[in-house]
């Protein structure tokens, strides 16, 4: 299953950062069954207060496409977010005794704002390429990693629960389309030669600096 050219491009440049980051010792554990669960309630509480400010980078792209199918997907992509990847993560938390609002008032971990601010940061002061970018590795990554485990039944229900989320037919399908909407943003801005292009080399060290920091989020769940 394929998410596109320019992502699969990305991660061949990023490729030691993309493999400690889909291959990390967090997913290990997870897929496995291993993974303590006071790690996962830290881990799903950080990614709720995560995917607040992904939201808004995505509400940002609406902003920032030059067309009216880039503003469709866009709004795509942030309509499955609020409405389908947050609420799951408030009904699994309820599920296990943790409010919404001890999720809404818990502390955002200095790795959780690092990320998300470079990635509205990129957004702010750039176009539409600059905030797309980072946001890839976040979005087409989890696809990726869902794809991986899809085979794995740990035991523990919680974390069969967030297999089935990213390795089913729902995310699978927004991956794709966020896949289709980076590679015809880069061919709309940058043409056939895109490769040669100046920009790319500066969206290639975006990728692999958002790449890191999904490393970087993990590592802070595990700790």
């Amino acid at each position: 299953m394929s998410y596109g050219k320019m992502f699969s491009l990305m991660k061949m440049a990023a490729d030691q950062e993309w493999q400690a980051y889909t291959k990390h010792e967090f997913i290990s554990q997870l897929s496995s069954g291993k993974l303590p669960e006071e790690k996962f309630f830290n881990y799903l509480i950080q990614d709720y207060l995560f995917l607040i400010q992904f939201s808004k980078a995505w509400a940002l792209a609406v902003a920032k496409a030059d067309n009216l199918e880039e503003m469709k997907l866009c709004a795509g992509t942030l309509n499955g977010l609020i409405n389908f990847e947050i609420d799951s993560h408030i009904k699994l938390c309820a599920s296990y005794g943790i409010p919404q609002s001890q999720i809404e008032n818990a502390d955002e971990k200095h790795n959780n704002i690092a990320y998300t601010r470079y990635v509205l940061e990129s957004g702010y002061s750039g176009d539409f390429l600059d905030l797309i970018t980072p946001l890839i590795p976040c979005v087409l990554g989890y696809a990726e990693i869902g794809k991986n485990i899809a085979h794995c039944k740990p035991e523990n229900q919680m974390y069969q629960a967030w297999i089935d989320t990213y390795s089913g037919t729902e995310y699978q399908s927004l991956s794709r389309d966020v896949g289709a909407l980076f590679d015809n943003s880069v061919d709309l801005r940058l043409g056939m030669h895109f490769e040669d292009s100046y920009k790319w080399a500066s969206l290639k060290k975006k990728f692999s600096k958002a790449t890191a920091l999904e490393i970087d989020f993990w590592e802070m769940a595990l700790r």
